[in-house]
């Protein structure tokens, strides 16, 4: 059984979407078009190989897959339905063709090391069964797609009212400021890496730009572009009021809430920042320092005076 119980959550968010009376059709067609591209892009190959890498090629052309879904079966406002469809389409294409040329390149001849990560945890809880548990972590992404992450995009295309809400421009400004500052990171990340390879130097930590004020503001600036998407969908959510149930009302509702939930713990604990830092501990001795003076996941001030401070009270209490 524990190794099905991280499933129920997203069985629940798909059947939600299946009993609503305005999403039932796409939702269905959706997830069983999530479930095949899943099995034959993720789970088949996974059982093949031994490796879940895979899993970086299905989820971003399930976003893109969505979005497709948005553009062909919604009835909302064409304005609407095209930005939304668009915003997923892109960002899904955008990393599934890097997923792609990673694959291409052979980068996914080894195991990734978030996906590494993952071993460890299944070890604590004593999943001894690796090939089922990946082949359940896959499916879990397949849901995802199928219900919590799809939830914004569909309520938002349900909505046929031209007016543009004030909620609505504040979703595209978020959802924007946060591509162009994951662009942005990802492009200081690789000229950094560039620049040190150049040098010959390669274990160097990267806390520059961006870097300085976060140790993850790609995974930040990821958080809020799904952010932005759930404050875009509130005013989608309020019209919705008229067509479905209280109940269901609520309940979609509270998923587009846990739509944010589940992309700040995958991007925190999940598959992001604290898997990274497990091995970046290990291969850069200088990364210890940088986790002391940098905030992990929100981007703040420089601590380095704080701990000059600490550090100086410290000796002061020792030399009394």
């Amino acid at each position: 059984m524990k190794y099905f119980t991280p499933l129920f959550v997203f069985i629940a968010g798909w059947i939600l979407l299946i009993f609503s009376d305005t999403l039932s059709t796409i939702s269905i067609v959706n997830g069983l078009l999530q479930l095949l591209l899943f099995t034959l892009v993720v789970c088949i190959p996974t059982w093949r190989t031994g490796r879940m890498s895979y899993v970086d090629i299905g989820w971003p052309w399930g976003l893109t897959l969505i979005g497709i879904m948005t553009w062909c079966y919604s009835d909302g406002n064409s304005t609407r339905v095209a930005l939304v469809s668009m915003a997923y389409i892109f960002a899904g294409s955008r990393m599934g063709l890097g997923a792609l040329k990673l694959w291409t390149s052979g980068h996914l001849q080894t195991e990734l090391p978030r996906y590494e990560y993952q071993k460890r945890r299944w070890q604590k809880v004593g999943k001894t069964n690796v090939a089922l548990a990946q082949q359940i972590e896959a499916i879990i992404q397949g849901l995802a797609n199928a219900s919590y992450l799809a939830l914004p995009a569909f309520i938002i295309a349900t909505n046929t009212d031209s007016q543009i809400s004030k909620f609505e421009i504040i979703g595209i400004i978020v959802w924007l400021a946060a591509f162009a500052m994951e662009t942005i990171a990802d492009m200081q990340k690789l000229a950094f890496l560039k620049a040190k390879k150049s040098t010959g130097v390669n274990n160097q930590v990267c806390n520059v730009g961006l870097w300085r004020f976060s140790r993850h503001p790609n995974y930040f600036a990821e958080w809020m572009v799904w952010n932005g998407l759930v404050i875009a969908a509130i005013p989608s959510w309020l019209a919705l009021y008229q067509q479905e149930t209280v109940v269901v009302w609520g309940l979609l509702g509270v998923g587009l809430l846990i739509t944010s939930k589940i992309m700040y713990t995958t991007l925190v604990s999940y598959t992001g920042a604290v898997p990274s830092e497990f091995y970046s501990v290990q291969k850069r001795p200088e990364y210890k320092a940088y986790q002391q003076t940098t905030n992990i996941f929100f981007p703040g001030p420089n601590k380095t005076v704080n701990i000059t401070k600490n550090s100086i009270r410290t000796k002061t209490i020792t030399n009394r």
